[in-house]
């Protein structure tokens, strides 16, 4: 009587987590779903090839596009990966192959903290640093401060997916004489390059929708520019610009923007994945 008590009360636990961790599963899907649903729903309405070949039009006229903005928001990607993917990498390395000391610890905690300053304080600093020194604004200090956001992001997610490494892998390397700092070029940072290249994408994809560190260093350019040294349209800027204006042309610009900037992340994320899986395919 007691042993069937007991299996069924445990069978009925057992059901109630499991109904919980779908109800949790599904309340964490659900926003995204509402934010797929109302960005695809009101912005395909302006997504059409004008919108990324044309440039914006002046108030009161109704169409063009967004073509400055888009090619902007690819080059302070751009500039900030160049900047963020390179030390990230080589950061989270150091952590995680000889970072077993006070030093180590010090960079670990400070990149920890660096992840939980606003991105808002980080536009700050480099409109302190870049543009008052250079007296105006341009795409260099935007792609600045969006290389400083991504370096916690990728050297976090480097310095695991290194740990995750085997250990018999490094003592392999060892044993044939090769130097620790080869083994881990060769042999390491090859065998956690899909881990690491997951945390750069999380580090692009953060960048790329920021606005706050662009309306301090980039700012905005209605017109077609391509110099790093001068102000640049991004995306996200005009977003902003476009969703509080009084115009409802604009208000829908703005959704179809938004809508684009999930394209582009959604388009990166693919050729990241196709990248990884064509060199290191496994059987």
């Amino acid at each position: 009587m007691n042993s069937k008590y007991f299996y069924y009360k445990r069978k009925l636990t057992s059901s109630i987590m499991m109904s919980l961790t779908f109800v949790a599963a599904l309340a964490a899907i659900i926003p995204l779903v509402f934010i797929f649903y109302y960005t695809i729903s009101k912005g395909v309405t302006y997504l059409n090839l004008d919108f990324f070949i044309a440039m914006p039009k002046p108030v009161g006229e109704p169409g063009g596009g967004m073509a400055n903005a888009i090619v902007g928001t690819l080059i302070l990607i751009g500039i900030g990966g160049a900047i963020g993917i390179p030390v990230g990498v080589m950061t989270g390395t150091y952590l995680s192959e000889f970072g077993n000391n006070k030093f180590g610890f010090l960079v670990r905690f400070l990149t920890d903290v660096l992840s939980g300053v606003p991105s808002i304080v980080v536009g700050v600093v480099a409109y302190t640093m870049v543009v008052l020194p250079m007296k105006h604004f341009s795409a260099l200090a935007g792609g600045i401060a969006l290389g400083i956001l991504m370096i916690p992001t990728i050297t976090r997610t480097t310095e695991e997916m290194i740990k995750l490494v085997p250990h018999s892998l490094r003592e392999a390397g060892l044993a044939l004489g090769i130097p620790k700092w080869k083994t881990t070029l060769a042999i390491i940072l090859r065998t956690a390059w899909k881990g690491i290249a997951t945390g750069v994408l999380l580090g692009l994809s953060r960048a790329a929708g920021e606005t706050a560190p662009l309306l301090f260093t980039a700012l905005g350019n209605r017109f077609w520019s391509t110099n790093i040294g001068q102000p640049i349209a991004s995306l996200t800027v005009y977003i902003y610009d476009y969703a509080k204006s009084p115009f409802e042309d604009w208000n829908q610009q703005a959704w179809t923007a938004a809508l684009v900037l999930i394209l582009l992340i959604s388009i990166l994320s693919l050729v990241f994945r196709i990248i990884t899986r064509s060199k290191y395919k496994t059987n």
